[in-house]
């Protein structure tokens, strides 16, 4: 799934603690549950062809 950071913010990638997802380039991450929980709370949003897909609303 491709993801981004909510504007003005970055999270660390979840096995990379020094590599961030930014509010400007799209990254695409595995279906897990620390992804999961990033989206849930807000901290990420879908990007591209998957942000029109709610969470929790695939699979």
């Amino acid at each position: 799934m491709k993801v981004l950071a909510k504007p003005g913010a970055k999270c660390p990638m979840e096995h990379k603690p020094r590599a961030y997802i930014t509010d400007s380039v799209p990254v695409d991450v595995p279906d897990s549950i620390y992804y999961r929980r990033l989206l849930a709370d807000g901290s990420l949003i879908f990007a591209g062809a998957d942000a029109a897909v709610e969470p929790g609303g695939e699979k």
